[in-house]
């Protein structure tokens, strides 16, 4: 399944009061998808290569770490917009970013 390389939340219905954001380094964070999308092609290099399992294993160690990485980032952004605002978002709205996290770490960690 391919993703965008840009955590875009959208509205789902009767959600208006939040609308779609870009991360604040949205190039830096492409970037680090494509050292990524590297990763998994040494991977798949060494498996086609018949590379030593500890080989195998370092380089998916890697790409695991960078994925890792780039979540927490991204994770880190989504409480930056929707829990720590600048601004103070309602109640509900709050509720419902601090739900819908619990809903990324979950299906993330799981």
């Amino acid at each position: 399944m391919h993703r965008k390389p840009r955590a875009v939340r959208k509205p789902s219905n009767g959600d208006a009061a939040h609308s779609p954001h870009a991360l604040r380094d949205q190039q830096r964070m492409v970037n680090r998808v494509r050292r990524l999308r590297g990763q998994v092609d040494a991977i798949e290099r060494a498996l086609t290569e018949e590379a030593s399992c500890s080989d195998v294993i370092q380089r998916v160690t890697a790409a695991r770490g960078a994925i890792d990485g780039l979540m927490a980032e991204i994770l880190e952004e989504h409480v930056r917009e929707y829990l720590l605002a600048d601004e103070e978002l309602p109640a509900k709205d709050r509720t419902h970013a601090a739900e819908e996290l619990i809903g990324i770490i979950h299906s993330y960690l799981t």
